[in-house]
C-alpha cells in the first residue's frame, strides 16, 4: 500500500495547515484589531511547543507498549523517549498524531482573546498537553483493552470528538472562568475586526478537515487485500460524511440565525462550518449519509443557539469555544449511539437501527468521562499558573492592547512614516466595522 503512506503525508500537512495557519486566520479575524497578533501568535507557539512535547514524551504516552500492555490512562512516557526505538517508516504516524495534539491545545486560546498573559500561555499549553491531552488521547486513539474510553466504556470516536473538541472545550470553560470577562465586556460591543479572514480561514479548516477525518482510517490487518477494500470504501464514507454534514451545518446555523436575529450572517456561515466538522469528526466513520446531514443540521443549529449562553450566564468566552467545540463534540459523539449503522468503522447499530441504548450509554458515558477529566485537571493546572506568574493581564495593558503589551507590535501600522519603525510604532489601528456579539458567533 505504498499509495497509503503517501495519502498519510498529505493528510499530515492538511492536519498542521488546520492549525497554522487556518485557526490563526479563523481566530484572528474574530478579535479587535488590537488584538489579532496575539492571537495568531497562540496558534503559532503551541505548535512549536507541543510539536516537539509530543516528540519527547507524547508518541510514548499515547502509544508505548504492545496492544494490550497500555495502561488505563496512560502508557510510559519514556518507553519510546524522543521516539527511540521508532523506526523511521513509522514517522508519518507520529507526526499525524502530533498534529492532532496541536491543534487541540490551540483550540482553547480562542475563549481566552484580550486577557490572558502569553507567559502564561507559554506555561498553561506544555503542563496541559502532557496532563491531560496526552493520556486522553491514549483513552481514545490508542484502544488498548486498558484505555479507558474505547477500551472499557468502548464508545466509538473517530477522530477526536471527545479527545480533541469535547476536551478543549472544557479546558477553555475553566480557563474564562477563572480569567474573569474582559475589561468592558458584555457592555461594549467588541466587534470582529476583519470578517474576511474568519471566512478564509473557515475555508481552510474545511479543506484541512479531509486530512483529519478521512486520515484517521484504522486498519483490521487481515489481509493486505482486505486493508485495500477497507480503505476504498472507508475513506469515500469520511470524505462524504465530512463534506455533508459541513454543508447540513451551514444551513442549520443561518436557519437559526435567522429566525433569532432577523440576518444570515457571514460569520455565521463560518461558524456553521466549524460546528458541522466538530460534530461530524467523532462520527464520520460510523454513520451514513443521511446520519451525517441529520448530525450536521442538529449541531449547526443547536451550536447558533449555544453560543449565546454566555450572554445569560456570564461566562466571557471571546470566540465561543465552548458554544461550538464543546457542544458540538458533545452533539456528535452522543448521537453517534442515535445514528451509527453496523457497516459503519465500530460495527454498531445506533438507536434508530435497532441497536437500543447501548450504544447511546457508551457514547454518553465517554462524554462524561473527558468532560471530568479535562475538567478537574485543567482547574488544578489552570489555578497553579494563576497563583505563580499570574493568568491575565493588567488592566490597563488589556484597555491599550495586547499586541502592544505583549509583543510591541500592531497589526495595522496605516501611517508607518508618522512613526518610527521599531517594534514599539503603534500605527493607527484598522477601524472595526462588523457585527456586535449578539449574533451568533464562532
Amino acid at each position: 500500500m505504498d499509495g497509503y503512506y503517501a495519502f498519510m503525508l498529505i493528510a499530515t500537512a492538511l492536519v498542521l495547515m488546520m492549525t497554522v495557519p487556518a485557526l490563526a486566520l479563523f481566530y484572528g479575524g474574530m478579535t479587535r484589531s488590537k488584538s489579532v497578533l496575539n492571537m495568531m501568535m497562540m496558534s503559532y507557539v503551541a505548535a512549536a511547543i507541543v510539536g516537539i512535547l509530543y516528540v519527547a514524551i507524547g508518541w510514548s504516552m499515547g502509544w508505548a507498549g504492545d496492544v494490550d500492555s497500555g495502561g488505563t490512562f496512560f502508557a510510559n512516557p519514556f518507553d519510546l523517549f524522543w521516539l527511540k526505538d521508532v523506526g523511521t517508516e513509522n514517522y508519518v504516524f507520529v507526526m499525524f498524531q502530533m498534529t492532532f495534539a496541536i491543534i487541540t491545545c490551540a483550540l482553547i486560546s480562542g475563549a481566552v482573546a484580550d486577557r490572558m498573559k502569553f507567559s502564561a500561555w507559554l506555561l498553561f499549553i506544555p503542563v496541559w498537553a502532557v496532563i491531560v491531552y496526552f493520556p486522553l488521547a491514549h483513552m481514545v486513539f490508542s484502544c488498548t483493552a486498558d484505555s479507558l474510553i474505547c477500551g472499557r466504556i468502548g464508545a466509538q470516536d473517530y477522530a477526536g470528538g471527545t479527545a480533541v473538541h469535547i476536551n478543549a472545550g472544557v479546558a477553555a470553560l475553566v480557563l474564562v472562568l477563572l480569567l474573569g470577562k474582559r475589561s468592558g465586556w458584555p457592555k461594549d460591543k467588541m466587534r470582529p475586526h476583519n470578517l474576511t479572514l474568519t471566512m478564509l480561514g473557515a475555508g481552510l479548516l474545511w479543506f484541512g478537515w479531509y486530512g483529519f477525518n478521512v486520515g484517521s482510517i484504522v486498519f483490521g490487518g487481515e489481509s493486505p487485500e482486505a486493508d485495500m477494500a477497507q480503505f476504498y470504501a472507508e475513506t469515500g464514507r469520511t470524505f462524504a460524511n465530512t463534506t455533508l454534514a459541513t454543508m447540513a451545518a451551514i444551513l442549520g446555523w443561518l436557519v437559526i440565525e435567522r429566525l433569532v436575529h432577523g440576518k444570515a450572517t457571514s460569520l455565521g456561515a463560518a461558524s456553521g462550518i466549524v460546528a458541522g466538522l466538530v460534530a461530524i469528526t467523532p462520527a464520520a466513520g460510523a454513520v451514513d449519509i443521511e446520519g451525517a446531514v441529520a448530525i450536521g443540521a442538529v449541531a449547526g443549529a443547536v451550536c447558533a443557539w449555544a453560543v449565546g449562553l454566555k450572554f445569560r450566564l456570564g461566562y466571557d468566552d471571546s470566540l465561543d469555544v465552548v458554544g461550538v467545540h464543546l457542544v458540538g463534540g458533545i452533539i456528535g459523539t452522543v448521537l453517534i449511539g442515535v445514528f451509527s449503522t453496523s457497516d459503519g468503522a465500530g460495527g454498531v447499530d445506533g438507536l434508530l437501527y435497532g441497536g437500543g441504548l447501548g450504544s447511546l450509554g457508551d457514547q454518553s458515558l465517554g462524554v462524561v468521562v473527558a468532560v471530568l477529566y479535562s475538567g478537574i485537571l485543567t482547574a488544578v493546572i489552570a489555578l497553579g499558573v494563576k497563583y505563580t506568574i499570574g493568568l491575565r493581564l493588567d488592566e490597563d495593558d488589556e484597555v491599550g492592547g495586547i499586541d502592544l503589551a505583549e509583543h510591541g507590535e500592531s497589526a495595522y501600522d496605516l501611517h508607518q512614516g508618522s512613526f518610527s519603525s521599531g517594534a514599539g510604532s503603534t500605527g493607527v489601528l484598522a477601524k472595526s466595522t462588523v457585527r456586535t456579539e449578539e449574533g451568533a458567533q464562532a
